[in-house]
């Protein structure tokens, strides 16, 4: 397979995608995660363990606590018909293979079901469609042997060819990417047994956004919750 024009336009774009990456990477910086339970159990009738892995997104970023963020939303959500017990293993800046890591270290446990949040960090270091399809396969492993979940929900990545805050051409090579290793993940969802693909679909308007313009605002957690809940409620039917 050809590569396709923006693989090709990185080699002579390469000093200005690095100055203007960094920039970005500062901006991005400035939030940080919100504090909040980690863990806990909330609801009542059907029991759910449920297990949430990913990057700063998961971990609330750009919310002021984590329950305004996706975990303590989607708890909330889920917890109106069923007793969730869960936990949130989140952390900035954190690719897949790092997220493989942490688990592996992790002693093992007993989840029904796992969400990940995670790809953004794996665009914007330059991960390869294959490599990107290779770790989460193993990560989609790894949640349903180590950690026995029966059913795994993947976020799809954000439109990031979208953000405003981050100038041309890194916007167009990062949104490129971006598309890139989110069809890749839904290609491998729709023949993995055990794993769904849960596409972005929020509006890209300013209050979807942080102050950093990079991660979602509380509003936009409430609505990514949402959907995930949704897709949940589906998938257990």
């Amino acid at each position: 397979m050809l590569p396709a024009a923006d693989q090709l336009a990185r080699i002579p774009l390469t000093p200005v995608l690095v100055a203007q990456g960094l920039g970005v990477r500062q901006r991005a910086n400035t939030l940080s995660e919100p504090p909040g339970a980690r863990e806990g159990q909330s609801g009542s009738d059907k029991s759910l363990r449920l297990l949430i892995v990913g990057d700063s997104s998961a971990a609330g970023v750009g919310a002021t606590s984590q329950e305004k963020a996706l975990s303590g939303r989607l708890v909330q959500n889920l917890a109106q018909d069923h007793q969730v017990t869960w936990k949130l293993i989140g952390e900035s800046s954190i690719t897949t293979t790092g997220m493989l890591k942490r688990l592996s270290a992790l002693p093992a446990a007993s989840f029904d079901l796992a969400i990940t949040a995670l790809g953004v960090n794996d665009v914007t270091r330059g991960s390869s469609r294959r490599k990107w399809v290779k770790r989460q396969t193993e990560l989609a492993d790894l949640l349903s042997t180590k950690f026995g979940a029966r059913c795994i929900v993947a976020s799809g990545l954000p439109p990031m060819g979208a953000y405003p805050q981050v100038p041309q051409p890194l916007r167009w090579v990062l949104g490129a990417q971006a598309t890139r290793l989110d069809d890749a993940l839904a290609g491998l969802a729709a023949t993995h047994p055990i794993l769904s693909h849960l596409p972005i679909d929020l509006p890209f308007e300013t209050r979807y956004q942080a102050s950093d313009g990079y991660h979602p605002s509380e509003e936009a957690y409430t609505l990514w919750a949402s959907l995930f809940a949704d897709h949940i409620r589906a998938r257990l039917g």
